[in-house]
C-alpha cells in the first residue's frame, strides 16, 4: 500500500500534489484541510482518509472525525491533527498513546516536518508531514510518501513543493 500524507493545506491545494500522488493507493490528510471542496477534489483523485483540524469548519468536520484509528497492512495507525511531538505529546494524546499503542502516529498542526521513532514509547513511529498550504510560518511546503507492506513501513520520501510564498 503506497500512502501520500499531507497536512495543513488551509484551503490551498498545489496542483503538483496530483503529480506526486499519482502512484499512491490512498491519501491521508492530517487536518487543517480548509474546505470540504478540497477533500472532494482529492477524493475524486484517490481514496482519502483524514481528520479535521482546529481551523476546519463544520463542512470538514462532517466529513472527517477528530481521530482516525485503523490497521493498514498490519500497521496500527492513529491520525489526529493536534498531537504534540514525540515523546512530549499533548495532554489529550499522552494517555491514549499508551492505551491504543499505535505503530504509526501521525499528526499535523505544527507545520514542522518530522519523522522519528518515539524514544519513550518503543515501536511508535511519529510522522508530521509539515504543511502543504501557504498559510503559516513554515518556509517550505512539504508532504510525505511511504509504503506499508506486511507490517513494515518503507520507502519514505519527503516531497518539497516549494516556497510557502510562491507556487511554481
Amino acid at each position: 500500500m503506497r500512502i501520500g500524507l499531507i497536512s495543513d493545506t488551509h484551503g490551498f491545494l498545489d496542483p503538483k500534489v496530483f503529480d506526486y500522488f499519482k502512484d499512491v493507493d490512498q491519501i491521508w490528510h492530517a487536518g487543517d484541510v480548509g474546505t470540504a471542496a478540497l477533500i472532494e477534489e482529492l477524493g475524486a483523485f484517490k481514496p482519502i482518509l483524514g481528520v479535521y483540524g482546529n481551523i476546519d469548519g463544520q463542512d470538514v468536520r462532517q466529513l472527517f472525525p477528530e481521530d482516525q484509528r485503523f490497521v493498514c497492512e498490519g500497521v496500527r495507525v492513529w491520525i489526529t491533527h493536534i498531537g504534540g511531538k514525540a515523546p512530549s505529546y499533548n495532554p489529550r494524546v499522552r494517555p491514549l498513546i499508551q492505551k491504543w499503542k499505535p505503530d504509526l502516529f501521525i499528526c499535523g498542526h505544527s507545520h514542522i516536518l518530522t519523522v522519528m521513532h518515539d524514544p519513550k514509547n518503543k515501536g511508535v513511529l511519529f510522522m508530521n508531514p509539515g504543511a502543504a498550504g501557504r498559510h503559516g510560518f513554515h518556509k517550505e511546503r512539504t508532504l510525505l510518501r511511504f509504503s506499508i507492506n506486511q507490517g513494515k513501513i518503507s520507502d519514505l520520501e519527503v516531497v518539497k513543493l516549494g516556497s510557502r510564498a510562491r507556487v511554481d
